[in-house]
């Protein structure tokens, strides 16, 4: 196969062997690799033209030039699948390799829905597609764990003692897991440095007079790993005049879910988490973390074939604001004090590119006293987080974080912003494998430094 960079303006794709002629698609031919159960679109599908744009901005193609780990050969794929052709293994492969960045959707001129497209077709290759036995007790694992909020909170105790005890380094010198199980040692080293554990009350007053009553993901991860996180929005908004109400039965969005194709959980949670917040009657539903938002904004979508929570999910999906999204809305009032540092601002892809959330988290950094932001060389790349990427993949995603934290560095600034756990945890990582550590802030823990007047090296990350 002959692989290129080059555009293919003309509506061909010449890397697959000669012009594609424009076919009909139709329905799923019998015995294909889809089943009748929501394939790819046909008609999604059929717009695609092989421009070629979204190569340069598709991690996998920029890693490996293979035209198969393109959008737009993915997407061929697809279309042999709708016009009967097996599931394969090499099929799965090529659509299990893609990050689900979505950063192919922002450079299409054409308008592509890819992000619908993959999310479909990774439905059908859980339903229809029969995995190794280790890759179903890897995806086993990490489902039995990560989408669980009070099983994610009972290894916190033994992360903190293998952190505070040395146990984890000495782990990554023997170099012992890395052989065994990759998956798991990219797991290990992907875990953050905890701190205690900071519960949030179910109501909390808005500071002076109320502008907004709004309602709180806490998250898995976010509300496990990095509790500090939580209790930084919930000050902000309060600060901000909101009421904020955080039900205490709350549990997983179903973002992993979706983005790996398990559809009926994804639907399970969702309905759970439509439940949970739709009795509190708040004006917002506020997310701190980019995956979770843009599963929970396309809850309709989710939710369409169930005729209880089709109006209800929709409904639900129309509240929901990052909270870049609901502080840039509301506009300040809680008085800024100077911060006197450089940030680096690290797009989050499932903030970016599939919510379109860039402009918000910016202004509301600039509008601190004393703070530079700094802009990130190939920002469009993922960092290789991706949500459990990093685990099932951990090689090439170990490539991008590295490709990432490089950019990063070279900025020179003393703190890297995102706003994902994902992301904070792959950067992080990286960037301590690089030699050159900084500090790592979600965009609402500077906010709140910067509100309650707390020092700029709140920020600054210890070496050892």
């Amino acid at each position: 196969m002959t692989n290129t960079s080059e555009h293919d303006t003309d509506g061909t794709l010449g890397e697959m062997g000669g012009v594609v002629e424009p076919v009909d698609l139709g329905l799923p031919t019998p015995g294909g690799a889809f089943d009748d159960h929501h394939p790819p679109d046909a008609a999604l599908v059929g717009d695609c033209v092989h421009c070629g744009f979204c190569l340069p901005t598709c991690p996998t193609y920029v890693l490996w030039g293979e035209e198969m780990d393109s959008p737009r050969g993915r997407i061929y794929l697809m279309k042999e699948g709708l016009e009967g052709e097996p599931m394969s293994d090499s099929m799965v492969s090529h659509w299990d390799a893609c990050l689900g960045c979505m950063a192919c959707v922002t450079a299409c001129p054409s308008g592509v829905q890819y992000d619908t497209l993959i999310e479909q077709t990774r439905a059908q290759v859980e339903r229809n597609h029969d995995r190794s036995a280790k890759d179903r007790a890897l995806r086993g694992l990490i489902f039995s764990i990560f989408p669980h909020p009070r099983r994610l909170r009972l290894l916190r105790g033994p992360l903190r003692l293998a952190q505070a005890t040395g146990l984890n380094r000495a782990l990554r010198r023997t170099g012992l897991l890395d052989r065994v199980a990759p998956q798991l040692a990219a797991m290990e080293r992907l875990a953050p440095r905890l701190g205690k554990p900071l519960p949030l009350p179910e109501h909390i007053a808005a500071a002076g007079n109320r502008r907004a009553v709004v309602g709180l993901l806490t998250g898995c991860v976010q509300g496990a790993f990095f509790p500090g996180v939580n209790a930084a929005t919930a000050r902000v908004l309060q600060a901000e005049g909101c009421d904020i109400v955080v039900p205490a039965a709350q549990g997983c969005c179903g973002a992993l879910s979706v983005h790996n194709g398990r559809e009926a959980e994804a639907q399970d949670y969702a309905r759970r988490l439509v439940d949970s917040f739709e009795s509190t009657g708040v004006e917002y539903v506020v997310v701190n973390a980019a995956g979770c938002g843009s599963t929970m904004k396309e809850y309709a979508g989710l939710l369409a074939d169930d005729p209880a929570y089709a109006d209800r999910a929709k409904a639900f999906a129309g509240k929901v604001r990052d909270v870049s999204e609901i502080l840039d809305e509301l506009g300040p009032v809680a008085p800024r004090h100077p911060l006197e540092m450089t940030v680096a601002y690290h797009d989050a892809c499932h903030l970016a590119h599939a919510q379109g959330v860039r402009a918000q988290p910016r202004r509301l950094l600039e509008a601190i006293p004393g703070l530079e932001v700094k802009e990130i060389a190939e920002a469009e790349l993922c960092c290789g987080s991706a949500g459990i990427y990093n685990i099932l993949n951990p090689e090439p995603a170990a490539e991008l974080g590295d490709r990432k934290a490089a950019n990063i560095v070279a900025t020179g600034a003393q703190v890297l912003v995102t706003a994902n756990p994902g992301c904070l945890m792959q950067v992080t990582s990286a960037i301590e494998r690089s030699g050159h550590p900084m500090g790592m802030a979600h965009t609402v823990e500077v906010l709140d430094a910067s509100i309650r007047g707390a020092p700029a090296g709140t920020f600054l990350l210890d070496p050892a």
